[in-house]
């Protein structure tokens, strides 16, 4: 699909309301981690350097509907205005209209959590009505709340004129080059615990991708589905219909699934747990499966050679601990090298993905990581996002 950006707009003098996330953590009171209202950065200057007048719409926790003192938007203002350089206005949705007139040139008006709303979650159309009236341009740029249909995200688009910000720009067109038109071979590596949680994301991908690499604890399901004996691993054992379904389509989609060859296994989930590396059918019966083997990691870099693209969602292992984070670690370098010397295209998302990547060193070398969580597993999953189709 096609959606205008801030390229496309005459920003000067308009008043731009802009969807943003900064949902960040806070305690007592103060961020402790502004990677978010750091993204939204060059949005807010780019509006600010073009003569308009963001004015910033945002959710906070989940107040449903209620106003809640502690998820109060007031507190942030310290953290944006250090981030963007200028002052910050806040005030609640009453009243709004005369904060904004009064607001200086080159500043900034953030207005109270959209959450404390009652129809902010019910897309309601009297309040996108409401916001719609304090502003001339509609600015999407969180992805992150983009599979959402909320006022804020879905109904107000429909109301002004609108685009995506610099942070939703960069994510659609990363998604798409992964995705939509990607170079192939295409590479897919999914981890994590359960089947039963990726089961539309396993079937969307495999008639995508030319490859899919399937670790973790749900590469158990899947190994325990070919008749193998996995010991007290994490298992889905009543997924075992699905997952050979979900290898059946693979095959009749040509598609190559790749499953561990080998694992590490130990008989106690901790930091250093005594642990030997055995054949994938080879599973002691007392023993845990906590990792991806040497053979298998050789496995998943010899695909990321073979690949143009790289979709990374979930880690290989028990990434956590050590040494069940080999697997992960190994082929997350890989991956980054092989982004780095210019011959891939690597995006990788969701909240354990992150972590693990960023604990490997590898995070920063990928092309892009996205920290949409939700709505960057609703995409891979082939879903419709409906804050993004409102800016088409």
């Amino acid at each position: 699909m096609t959606w205008k950006t801030l390229d496309d707009m005459d920003l000067d003098g308009k008043r731009v309301l802009l969807r943003v996330d900064i949902n960040v953590p806070v305690e007592d009171g103060v961020v402790t981690d502004a990677t978010r209202i750091e993204r939204i950065a060059p949005t807010v200057q780019d509006i600010l350097s073009r003569g308009a007048r963001p004015v910033l719409l945002a959710h906070f926790g989940r107040p449903k509907g209620k106003v809640v003192p502690e998820m109060s938007l007031e507190m942030l203002v310290p953290a944006l205005e250090a981030a963007f350089g200028t002052k910050v206005h806040f005030t609640p949705l009453d009243g709004a209209d005369a904060v904004i007139a009064a607001c200086g040139e080159g500043e900034v008006v953030l207005l109270e959590n959209t959450r404390f709303e009652p129809g902010e979650e019910r897309n309601d159309e009297d309040l996108a009505r409401r916001y719609a009236a304090l502003g001339d341009i509609y600015c999407n740029d969180a992805f992150s709340a983009a599979h959402r249909a909320h006022s804020s995200t879905a109904a107000l688009a429909h109301l002004l004129p609108s685009c995506a910000g610099r942070l939703m720009q960069a994510e659609l067109e990363a998604l798409d080059a992964a995705l939509g038109s990607p170079k192939r071979p295409v590479l897919a590596v999914v981890g994590g615990a359960k089947v039963s949680s990726k089961l539309e994301l396993l079937g969307n991908l495999v008639e995508k991708v030319d490859m899919l690499v399937i670790g973790g604890g749900m590469a158990n399901t899947f190994l325990a589905a070919q008749g193998l004996d996995v010991g007290k691993s994490l298992c889905e054992h009543e997924m075992a219909d699905t997952a050979r379904e979900i290898l059946g389509k693979a095959a009749a989609a040509g598609c190559e699934i790749l499953l561990p060859a080998d694992v590490v296994v130990a008989r106690e989930f901790r930091e250093n747990a005594p642990s030997e590396t055995v054949a994938a059918d080879a599973c002691p019966s007392d023993a845990m499966i906590l990792d991806a083997g040497p053979e298998s990691v050789e496995a998943v870099n010899a695909a990321i050679d073979r690949a143009e693209t790289l979709i990374w969602n979930g880690p290989l292992g028990a990434f956590e601990i050590a040494p069940f984070d080999a697997a992960t670690n190994a082929a997350a370098a890989h991956a980054a090298k092989a982004t780095l010397n210019g011959g891939l295209v690597s995006v990788a998302g969701g909240g354990d993905t992150v972590a693990a990547l960023n604990k490997a060193g590898a995070a920063e070398d990928f092309t892009y990581i996205s920290t949409a969580g939700g709505a960057f597993l609703e995409w891979m999953e082939g879903k419709e996002l409906p804050g993004v189709a409102a800016l088409g």
